[in-house]
């Protein structure tokens, strides 16, 4: 048995040979089976220094199908062969342009073909090149040269003979390219190459790595022909083009045979373009996060890193706006469930952050405030931000920092809209001055680990804000009374006429100076029912309207993957997941049980904008003002540049690049508008601006080892959906207090638990955690399971817990001060991981654990 061997990851195209020598009994339904004969169990074989991928050699082995004994029935000997076949280089290779052009001069292209066998796409395949008069050949024939078995039957062994597949060598072994496969045979009647290609009308599973077959490609050829124009040569041109993913998409949506060869056209101009891996490069350096190691001279380069932002992005600036508008690969329906689910994503919680300022705050800070805010802080970054798909709010650890605020108002008298509007001006001057300085360089000191720990911390946030609001209406409606009416006079009438009541039966009468009437000392006096209501429904139907919206829009998220309805219906519904669940539950809750009332957030009268009374305020509130403004500070920039960093990890395939800098400095402008106004704060947000990318991304997903996953095809990279979000929620402003009060508050609770649990997708430091609840034979194949020995890597999560449970305490505990230096504690987790955890753990294994995307 072959061992196994680590290797870097490598992409190429494989080509099998088979031939067999006796019969068997192993004929397969869709006659493709090899791979299933060759890798038992869905074990892939790892390739090292000696693979044909590495070496381009090739192997010959004698496999046994389906017995021991040469003599038993059903045995035969099977001859595999393997070759790399080294990819086209449209750039160099002049051959792959005529292949091409040939085949787009005599075209035979199936779009949507029915048929699920691959018997019978084959020969729809065949009969489609006959009657385009492309050619003239005996079917059978050529499906005999495409088989092992010739046809015979005493030969049945089905399988095809020569193949071309896309695989990737991984450090977990080898993963096929499963959604098309290129078949090739030599056909001595003919005269000259043809070439077929067959659109499926939906997936075929053809064998363990051909479980999701959506593209065939037929290649006949002459056997005696000259070098250059074999069968494989051949086969190599189209099976280079159809490797890109996100060509294989666009093949998807075209409509028309016409449209097909434009994309096929289109895909030959991109694999040409020779400054291609230029422009990558230039794209790579324009990240903090990559390139050379940091220096201390970088931070005295003024305005570089922003000057860099700006000269690489604006070019692509119009792009921002017509990508997905104008052209071919137009995306509008795409581009209207995403701003839908951004404006309820978005105006939601700024509703329960508004009401959580109301109530912090008194009044100063409410929910029309935060609404307004948020609508136009969120107009200026989709027009201006670097990275347009990064969504800003005010969160949960500003509207925290607020109520601090609040509380040292009230405890040194100083006036709340002048002190908060200092601290925020001290604030966006030390942020302008960190995009000035290229203070972002130091992202380059968090790695993955350190930056899924914040981002769980984050979404266990969202939990607590939820169970808190809940836990408070279970203790005020569940336990504490509440009474029929509200008039105060009525109500002390009749609990007068109780205690006299009860006075009386017990022979004494004792009054008091305001002319109530006192019970007996240790009298139990029980209220009737006509003067208490129970209110032990509310608290019950907000937990089911909690629960209801989280289980409700979770399972309409998770239709994309189920088999129901068609796949565009599906797209739409998970894309529009939480707009119906919030507008369900809601109608649920304030109409269906219209007799219940549930909690509402309240609306004040008044201005929008206050504008800070700078004079009230003393040199030494000026000073203490600083300290305040440089703490907020450091929680915007680690929250600010670690969302960009998740928004534009390698899975979402982000091509126009990052801008730190300029973003972090936009954010310091943006925030001394909102101090000056009065309203809240706001920085980038996690998870919604991963969401928002998810939202726009196209998905290909595949089945491998019996799990199925997904891979992100590409996103389009727009302003107009966070611009279209935040213009509704400005105009949401005119909806208060009518019709945005009919939304409960346990849904906005419900909304953070799905934010909370959509989040969790593709954060490794979950999956990790996931492995101490299994048993060891379902652990899934992924690199760090088979790179790092298992007790590390339990060990390793372990820390992360650790270092999770100490984020929490400070960030979660009651006492408002502590909270105060929770950013610092964010900091402190660098020097942990790149000091303290190599001690524990070693290094090379810290490195694969923490790699971006293996």
């Amino acid at each position: 048995m072959k061992t196994k061997k680590e290797v870097e990851e490598a992409s190429g195209i494989t080509l099998n040979h088979f031939a067999e020598d006796t019969s068997s009994t192993g004929r397969s339904k869709n006659g493709y089976v090899f791979q299933e004969m060759e890798l038992q169990d869905g074990e892939q074989e790892d390739c090292g220094k000696g693979s044909p991928v590495a070496n381009k050699e090739i192997y010959d082995s004698q496999i046994q199908i389906s017995a021991s004994d040469p003599d038993c029935s059903g045995f035969g000997l099977l001859n595999t062969t393997r070759k790399y076949v080294k990819p086209m280089n449209f750039q160099e290779e002049v051959r792959a342009h005529r292949d091409l052009d040939g085949f787009l001069a005599q075209a035979s292209i199936l779009l949507d073909e029915k048929a699920a066998t691959l018997d019978d796409v084959l020969r729809r395949m065949l009969t489609h090149v006959v009657e385009d008069g492309h050619g003239s050949c005996d079917a059978d024939e050529v499906m005999n040269s495409l088989f092992t078995d010739a046809g015979g039957k005493e030969f049945n062994v089905h399988l095809l003979s020569e193949t071309i597949q896309g695989v990737t060598a991984t450090s977990t072994g080898i993963r096929y390219q499963q959604s098309w496969l290129c078949i090739l045979s030599n056909v001595r009647s003919l005269q000259r190459r043809h070439v077929c290609i067959a659109r499926l009308e939906r997936p075929q599973n053809w064998g363990v790595n051909c479980c999701e077959a959506r593209y065939v490609i037929l290649i006949l050829a002459p056997p005696r022909t000259k070098s250059t124009k074999t069968a494989i040569e051949l086969g190599r041109t189209f099976a280079t083009m159809f490797s890109d993913i996100s060509f294989r998409q666009k093949l998807l949506e075209a409509k028309s045979e016409e449209e097909f060869k434009q994309e096929l056209v289109c895909q030959r101009q991109q694999l040409s373009i020779a400054n291609e891996k230029q422009e990558e490069e230039e794209v790579d350096n324009s990240d903090p996060r990559k390139g050379k190691a940091l220096q201390c001279k970088d931070f005295l380069k003024a305005g570089k890193g922003v000057y860099d932002d700006l000269r690489r992005r604006l070019p692509l600036y119009p792009s921002d706006f017509t990508d997905g508008i104008t052209g071919k690969d137009r995306c509008l329906l795409k581009y209207t469930t995403t701003a839908i689910f951004l404006y309820i994503a978005i105006l939601l919680p700024a509703i329960a952050f508004g009401s959580l300022n109301d109530e912090s705050t008194r009044g100063e800070i409410d929910v029309q405030k935060t609404i307004v805010g948020q609508s136009i802080g969120g107009v200026i970054y989709s027009l201006f931000a670097g990275s347009p798909l990064v969504i800003p709010l005010t969160t949960a650890p500003l509207a925290i920092f607020i109520s601090v605020i609040r509380g040292i108002c009230d405890d040194y008298d100083l006036d709340f809209d002048a002190f908060y509007a200092c601290i925020g001006l001290w604030n966006s001057l030390f942020l302008i001055l960190g995009g000035l300085f290229n203070v972002s360089l130091l992202m380059k000191l968090f790695k993955r680990s350190t930056e899924e720990v914040i981002a769980l911390f984050i979404s266990i946030a969202f939990v607590g804000d939820a169970v808190k609001g809940t836990i408070k209406i279970f203790q005020h409606y569940y336990h504490a009374p509440t009474f029929a009416t509200t008039n105060s006079t009525a109500l002390l009438l009749q609990i007068n006429e109780l205690l006299e009541k009860a006075n009386n039966q017990t022979g004494t009468s004792p009054g008091n100076h305001n002319g109530t009437v006192s019970p007996p000392e240790h009298a139990l006096i029980s209220l009737p029912e006509s003067l208490v209501l129970c209110t032990r429904e509310r608290p019950v139907l907000c937990l089911l309207l909690m629960l209801g919206t989280l289980w409700l829009g979770y399972a309409l998220y998770l239709i994309k993957r189920s088999p129901y309805l068609n796949a565009k219906i599906r797209e739409v519904v998970s894309d529009c997941a939480l707009p119906i669940s919030v507008v369900i539950f809601s109608f649920i809750g304030s109409y269906l049980f219209i007799d219940i009332q549930l909690p509402q957030f309240s609306v004040h009268d008044g201005p929008i904008f206050n504008f800070p009374p700078f004079d009230k305020l003393s040199s030494m509130n000026t000073l203490s003002a600083f300290g305040l403004g440089f703490l907020l500070a450091l929680l915007i920039f680690i929250d600010q540049n670690i969302v960009i960093s998740l928004t534009h990890v390698p899975e979402h395939k982000l091509l126009k690049g990052t801008a730190f800098h300029w973003d972090l400095m936009l954010t310091g402008f943006i925030n001394i508008l909102m101090s000056c106004l009065g309203l809240p704060w706001m920085h980038a947000a996690f998870p919604h601006s991963s969401l928002h990318a998810r939202q726009l991304a196209k998905v290909e997903q595949h089945v491998e080892n019996g799990h199925l996953y997904s891979t992100i095809v590409s996103v389009k990279e727009t302003r107009l959906t966070s611009l279209a979000a935040n213009i509704l929620i400005g105009l949401s402003a005119f909806m208060l207090p009518i019709p945005l009060q009919w939304i409960p508050k346990p849904v906005l609770y419900g909304l953070f638990l799905y934010i909370a649990a959509t989040s969790l997708d593709g954060n490794q430091m979950v999956d990790r955690m996931a492995l101490l609840l299994k048993e060891q034979t379902s652990y899934p194949p992924t690199h760090y399971v088979r790179r790092v020995p298992q007790r590390k890597v339990h060990y390793f999560t372990a820390l992360q817990m650790i270092q999770l449970i100490i984020l929490c305490a400070f960030g979660m505990y009651p006492l408002p001060y502590m909270k105060m230096v929770f950013p610092l504690l964010m900091i402190l987790l660098v020097p942990v991981r790149t000091s303290l955890l190599p001690r524990v753990i070693e290094a090379k294994y810290l490195d694969i654990m923490d790699a971006q995307h293996m």
